[in-house]
């Protein structure tokens, strides 16, 4: 995949290196690196220049990034996407049930990877698989893939920042308080791989913020964010509260109502890797959760 960046020099970016201003944009070590082994890659002024070139308020500096690997692999599937914004530099998918994110060896053709390399096969483009948020298979919701290098690595810095903010909506059992926090620290269940639990002695520290927006019939609709991303932790969270999720195959496998865990990524919001614009999207909740409301 080829991508061009264009900025205009600043009064505030003058006499900075162009290293210099590249690690500010967040470019990686290794991007850079590959942009010093490639020729007429870093051009200021329409005149091809080093790394180590002071810039001046007023210069044009265009950075011709090329990546030409692509996530080997990742079979291509033709699987209905839905994508909900794309441009040069990132992809929304609001994510369907019962569809995992990244293969694996119970689920290596039918995945949202194996979507997206169909995706660009089509187009002709190449592609490396880079999702920022993931989901769970049974969770529905927004999900943000970085199209190339750059944004991903700019993508993934956010996320560690904790600067990319995701709000959940969830329907759990009883009424919840309208509104509240929970605050307890989560580990691995001793006897299981994949379960967590509260761990008080040897968890690590776990907040989730919540909001009721309904109650119907011995359900609520929350919606909720984190401050933190352990496994699992909103549905170990109202488990350890009394309100667990209706159909979590682990923490509350009833599957009277539905046959799925009832957790959705209903709003993602984030600057944009590349343009600094701010970006909000937001996905209605999906049709199996009506039978609550």
């Amino acid at each position: 995949m080829k991508r061009t960046f264009i900025y205009n020099i600043t009064e505030e970016q003058n006499d900075k290196s162009i290293l210099e201003f590249l690690k500010n944009k967040g470019f990686s070590h290794h991007i850079i690196t590959a942009l010093k082994r490639s020729k007429e890659s870093v051009i200021c002024n329409n005149e091809c220049v080093y790394l180590n070139r002071k810039l001046k308020a007023g210069d044009i500096l265009k950075i011709f990034y090329n990546e030409s690997y692509s996530s080997e692999n990742i079979i291509a599937s033709n699987i209905n996407l839905d994508i909900v914004y794309e441009d040069e530099d990132i992809i929304v998918i609001n994510k369907q049930k019962n569809i995992p994110v990244h293969p694996s060896i119970r689920h290596y053709e039918n995945t949202i990877a194996n979507g997206l390399c169909h995706y660009f096969k089509e187009k002709g483009e190449q592609f490396t698989f880079r999702c920022i948020n993931r989901l769970d298979l049974d969770t529905t919701g927004l999900i943000l893939i970085a199209k190339h290098g750059v944004s991903g690595c700019i993508l993934s810095e956010a996320m560690k920042r904790r600067n990319i903010h995701r709000e959940y909506a969830a329907v759990v059992y009883g009424m919840t308080p309208p509104s509240g926090k929970i605050c307890a620290p989560i580990g691995r269940a001793s006897d299981s791989i994949i379960e967590r639990c509260v761990d008080f002695e040897n968890g690590e520290y776990a907040l989730t913020h919540f909001e009721r927006i309904s109650y119907n019939k011995g359900y609520s609709l929350i919606k909720l964010h984190l401050d933190t991303g352990r496994t699992h932790q909103i549905r170990v969270h109202f488990n350890y509260i009394g309100h667990p999720l209706p159909g979590d195959y682990l923490y509350n496998p009833v599957y009277d109502k539905i046959d799925r865990q009832t957790l959705h990524s209903h709003k993602l919001i984030f600057s944009h890797p590349i343009t600094g614009e701010n970006m909000e999207f937001t996905a209605k909740l999906p049709e199996d959760f009506k039978i609550f409301l």
